[in-house]
């Protein structure tokens, strides 16, 4: 069956020419539609996980959501954050967001490339003396990061601090499209809030990411494309390995 309407799981990207130029060459037609929000623990939800925000030296953050979440949460119990708190983030563009809570000073706040390795290194033996509170959603893993910092026997604690919400899919109908593109387990998951009926037929599935891999598999959807990979470095080229070999 030839792929005409491609629905993506994500709002639509301010850099739309890789989606204009499959356009022009294949004449698919895509929509955009997030299929879960990011929202912030209540405290009430917060607590249950006995986590004491005023205990920790240092935070380590991955997401805006992550730091939106944070001050809410120390707003909202009432805790102080000390001028002396040492601030860990997964890039620079992180690390930037923090201005929108705190006087931005270099000294105390500190960025990596992106990867767990880069944090770890950041933190190496400068900081090991500091107790860390890594921040992560209901949805993401921090499995590697915790782990490296597991073995380099630095005091750290796991704490969801954000989760994902499955949005209203009322107006969405799934059998319009041809393909559709999961970035994140919750878009299984509002998938299955959403269509608790949904049969796959001859809809094509891409997955970028290994969460929306593992949950998909165990939903039993069948992919037609995994990325990323050093071949298919983008949800654009993952489209368009598969249009090409099913011309």
């Amino acid at each position: 069956m030839p792929i005409k309407k491609i629905l993506i799981s994500q709002n639509a990207p301010r850099l739309m020419s890789p989606y204009q130029s499959l356009t022009e060459k294949f004449g698919v037609e895509f929509d955009f539609n997030p299929f879960f929000t990011i929202e912030p623990l209540s405290s009430r939800e917060f607590r249950t996980q006995r986590v004491n925000l005023a205990d920790y030296t240092a935070i380590i953050f991955s997401s805006r959501h992550c730091i939106d979440a944070f001050f809410h949460l120390a707003e909202e119990m009432r805790v102080k954050i000390p001028e002396t708190m040492k601030y860990f983030c997964s890039t620079e563009a992180v690390a930037m967001y923090l201005q929108k809570h705190i006087v931005y000073r270099k000294r105390k706040i500190f960025y990596g490339t992106g990867t767990p390795d880069s944090i770890v290194a950041l933190i190496g033996p400068k900081h090991k003396g500091e107790k860390f509170l890594l921040t992560t959603s209901d949805a993401s893993s921090v499995e590697t990061l915790s782990g490296l910092l597991k073995e380099k026997k630095l005091d750290c604690t796991v704490a969801e601090i954000v989760k994902s919400v499955s949005r209203d899919l009322t107006g969405v109908n799934l059998g319009d499209y041809d393909m559709i593109v999961f970035y994140h387990s919750s878009d299984v998951r509002s998938l299955q809030d959403n269509f608790p009926d949904f049969k796959q037929g001859d809809i094509k599935f891409i997955s970028f990411g290994k969460s929306s891999v593992k949950a998909m598999e165990e939903a039993g959807i069948e992919i037609a494309v995994k990325a990323p990979t050093p071949e298919i470095p983008s949800v654009a080229k993952a489209i368009e390995s598969y249009l090409k070999e099913n011309a």
